[in-house]
């Protein structure tokens, strides 16, 4: 298993269950997707292209991760960013007291 895998699968996690149901989950929180791809793409999309008008109030800049988040289960191409960007952060949160070479 390659580690990069291994460091984003305790973060942000998209599981399917054997009964089809999707879920997301962001640390303990467990947040449950229509079992409808058609339903998820388009509330995905939604919060996206609502999320940029997060200066509005209601609406908020939140909305577009989520948003990603959301596709992310239906879409190879928004997994993928998701997954590097997971573990970028993960590498640099774990890095954050570390200092460069001594000179």
């Amino acid at each position: 298993m390659p580690s990069g895998h291994r460091l984003a699968s305790h973060k942000v996690c998209i599981y399917m269950q054997h009964m089809k149901r999707h879920f997301i989950r962001i640390g303990q929180r467990r947040i449950s997707l229509p079992g409808s791809r058609i339903a998820r793409l388009v509330i995905g999309i939604l919060l996206v292209f609502l999320g940029f008008l997060g200066f509005l109030p209601i609406l908020g800049f939140w909305m577009i991760p989520l948003g990603l988040l959301v596709l992310s289960v239906d879409s190879p191409l928004v997994r993928r960013w998701r997954r590097r960007s997971e573990v970028t952060m993960i590498r640099r949160w774990r890095n954050r007291g570390r200092t460069g070479p001594a000179r």
